[in-house]
């Protein structure tokens, strides 16, 4: 399971909460999509987005069986998960974590500690501190490789 968001807080009286999505996929929120909070599977029944103010992708979400501000307040707080979508050439946060970067003539670099988020891109943080960000990786023949300016894995 992979974390997608979590509820910030309960958002008026009819069970409405507010969800900050750490995906890019809008669809984690669709209307009949499940997902995981804790224990407990909650289904989606509406989703709009907010105006942006604080830089953070954030909804409105209706969740079946959650009709009162008690039982969206509830939910404050907690971390929401979800199957891992399959798509084609998708660079996973789950697969990049203690993967080894190359460069494209095989040399390593170093292995991915953490992936940060960035407003311009993700970057991969590396193992000695480095940060490489995700726009110059590709995945070649299973593995990451690392293409991007010169100067960019400098110290």
């Amino acid at each position: 399971m992979l974390e997608i968001g979590r509820v910030v807080r309960p958002h008026g009286l009819k069970g409405q909460v507010v969800v900050e999505l750490w995906t890019n996929r809008e669809e984690r929120v669709g209307a009949g999509v499940a997902l995981t909070a804790g224990t407990r599977v909650l289904t989606v029944r509406e989703a709009s987005r907010q105006a942006p103010t604080t830089g953070h992708q954030r909804w409105l979400v209706t969740f079946e069986g959650v009709a009162s501000r008690e039982a969206a307040d509830e939910l404050r707080n907690t971390v929401l998960t979800a199957e891992p979508l399959d798509v084609a050439d998708a660079l996973w946060v789950h697969e990049l974590i203690d993967a080894v970067l190359y460069l494209p003539d095989g040399t390593p670099v170093g292995t991915v500690e953490a992936v940060e988020a960035n407003p311009a891109s993700d970057l991969l943080v590396l193992d000695d501190g480095r940060v490489v960000p995700l726009t110059f990786v590709r995945r070649d023949e299973g593995r990451l490789t690392v293409d991007g300016p010169p100067g960019l894995l400098d110290p």
